[in-house]
């Protein structure tokens, strides 16, 4: 089995389900008391978030090549980085080790086009669903990438911030996203990139008919899968 290594801590919620899933996944497959290898280095969000913020990204991505280097000093064989908005600059970590980097993007752009769901809204921060670098990123599957109008990107963003990322879960907030969800499926949408690690922690499958691609679930699903190749 190789060895997972997770940048974590953006924010630690959605970690903590990376670190479920991938064993969940392992012992589902090699049996009853099998877990995945794993090192995770967390990292402080508070200080990432104050630079996203300010628009310090290189601030922000000297912090994530670091403990990428560290991952890979102590023995991981891969590199996961456990959100979506700082793959804005994954190209720069993904340069700072030679081991593999597995991009959130690709997991669910594969997901997408292998359930025949090629027009997706596209739920994230505002970083994700207003700059390029998932979007882009999801072209080159195929993927025709609809995101939320203005005025409902803020509230999703928002809603990320304030109360995800700190473990709250409120029904009004569930309510403002379907709300969401089912205008970008009146605009043509087919599927649902659920685009930010926390979201999936909100918004489940049984809340709506729109099929739901999890990037959180599908990213550590492609950890796994890269752990257990022969």
């Amino acid at each position: 089995m190789r060895t997972i290594g997770l940048i974590g801590g953006m924010s630690w919620e959605s970690s903590a389900e990376y670190y479920r899933i991938i064993n969940q996944r392992v012992r589902d497959q090699l049996g009853s008391l099998r877990s995945a290898q794993v090192l995770m280095y967390s990292v402080d969000f508070g200080p990432v978030a104050q630079a996203q913020h300010d628009g310090r990204w290189d601030d922000a991505a000297q912090v994530l090549e670091d403990a990428a280097r560290r991952l890979q000093a102590g023995g991981a064989d891969c590199v996961v980085l456990c959100t979506n908005t700082m793959h804005l600059v994954a190209p720069r970590v993904e340069a700072a080790i030679s081991i593999p980097f597995l991009h959130i993007a690709d997991a669910a752009g594969q997901a997408a086009v292998a359930a025949g769901t090629l027009n997706v809204g596209l739920l994230g921060t505002a970083f994700t669903m207003e700059q390029d670098f998932l979007k882009a990123r999801l072209a080159e599957h195929g993927l025709n990438v609809l995101v939320p109008e203005a005025e409902e990107r803020q509230s999703v963003h928002r809603i990320i911030y304030e109360e995800l990322c700190v473990g709250i879960i409120s029904d009004t907030s569930r309510d403002a996203y379907l709300r969401i969800i089912a205008s970008l499926a009146a605009r043509g949408a087919q599927a649902i990139i659920l685009g930010c690690t926390e979201i999936g922690l909100l918004i489940k499958p049984e809340h709506t008919n729109l099929p739901l691609l999890d990037t959180t679930a599908l990213h550590a699903q492609a950890a796994v899968a890269f752990a257990l190749q022969d």
